[in-house]
């Protein structure tokens, strides 16, 4: 058998780690850049309500615009009482807002980060089903 083409006996494998150049100060500038744990559960928490359909279903509503909750609930086929009890929980993650005028309310996004991130989540997953 040729030199070249024996399996080699007694050398250790090569981890996947041998092959990369460690940069302390590379990992020191990302590890600042790092969310902060409080930071890190806000995230989740958004992201948990978003795990809701219903609660998706809402705010896809509201991309097109400022709605009174009986729209709202007619739009996403909840009854009033269930619509008022998902969008508290969407305001107190500060995604929507409420704008009173007498006895009515109107919820709206609460900012344009809020529809960029339906937007974007949106397109990803239409992307991925081209």
């Amino acid at each position: 058998m040729p030199a070249t083409t024996r399996p080699r006996t007694g050398a250790p494998a090569a981890h996947a780690s041998d092959r990369h150049v460690h940069d302390p100060a590379a990992r020191a500038v990302v590890a600042s850049r790092l969310l902060d744990a409080a930071s890190v559960e806000a995230v989740s928490e958004v992201f948990r309500l978003l795990g809701d359909p219903t609660r998706v279903r809402i705010l896809d509503a509201l991309t097109h615009g400022e709605r009174c909750v009986c729209d709202l609930a007619a739009l996403v086929g909840l009854t009033e009482s269930a619509m008022s009890h998902q969008l508290r929980l969407l305001r107190g993650a500060r995604l929507v807002r409420v704008r009173r005028v007498g006895r009515m309310a109107y919820y709206s996004l609460d900012d344009h980060h809020v529809a960029g991130l339906v937007y974007d989540i949106r397109k990803h997953v239409e992307e991925g089903h081209s």
